[in-house]
């Protein structure tokens, strides 16, 4: 017999959820009793009653840029990252030729791309975009590659003794096989995601949680500036689990099949 939603849900993460509140009743009452200043570590409460406050335009305006720049990235970089690791697992000789420049790609400091994306873009959408392509293309390349290469080996010469074809093992065994990889790929590109769009506000841009945090913080608006962090923690957490949940639906869907 399946256990209720509360109680599975309970027993999956109240023991997280009591540690969090201890640490947010500990962390509003050392604030409280002057132990850290409020300028440079404002109480949770001070924090909910900025995101309250400002709430129209926090939601209004920053979270939507950010969540426009965030979808675009990790649209382009899925995309891209699957064409690729499909490529180079089907040619010796492009995985040679690309995969040096595809680890090199993730060996330059993203604050020092983003002036160059500026410099390219202006200070327009697509200059985020780039950074949160740039930040998120690569684990899902490599995870997509790695699952990729899982069922060449084993069931290739049957299945060719067979009569299948290439499209044929592709589709059929080393898809279903690279989906557990695809989908850890996806869970550590989404979360990049959203610090890629962060980093390209706070450098170079005009709306977006990234820049209102750098204006608040320009400001000594403590309140306001841990507002929007928090705010941005809480979206990758959703888009997080957004992922998780699609993981689990399809991987659930392609087990009932068997």
């Amino acid at each position: 017999m399946r256990k209720p939603l509360f109680k599975k849900w309970l027993n999956d993460y109240g023991l997280f959820i009591l540690l969090l509140a201890c640490l947010l009743l500990a962390w509003e009452w050392v604030v409280r009793i002057g132990w850290v200043p409020a300028f440079i570590l404002p109480a949770p409460t001070s924090i909910g009653g900025a995101f309250i406050g400002d709430s129209q335009l926090l939601l209004g305006r920053h979270m939507l840029a950010t969540l426009r720049e965030v979808a675009l990235g990790f649209l382009l970089s899925v995309l891209i990252g699957v064409a690729l690791a499909a490529g180079m697992q089907a040619s010796r000789t492009l995985e040679k030729a690309l995969y040096p420049f595809i680890v090199i790609s993730q060996t330059i400091p993203l604050i020092a791309l983003s002036p160059i994306f500026i410099m390219w873009f202006g200070y327009t959408i697509w200059s985020k975009v780039a950074v949160v392509f740039l930040t998120a293309f690569f684990p899902i390349v490599v995870s997509t590659y790695d699952g990729l290469r899982k069922g060449d080996r084993e069931y290739r010469e049957l299945l060719l003794t067979m009569g299948a074809t290439r499209w044929d093992i592709f589709r059929k065994i080393q898809i279903p096989i690279a989906l557990p990889s695809f989908f850890s790929g996806l869970k550590l590109a989404i979360v990049y995601c959203v610090v890629g769009a962060t980093i390209g506000e706070w450098l170079g841009g005009n709306e977006g949680l990234g820049y209102y945090s750098r204006r608040m913080s320009s400001s000594l608006n403590a309140d306001s500036m841990f507002a929007a962090v928090s705010l941005l923690s809480l979206i990758g957490i959703v888009l997080f689990a957004a992922i998780v949940l699609l993981e689990k639906t399809i991987l659930k869907k392609r087990g009932k099949k068997k």
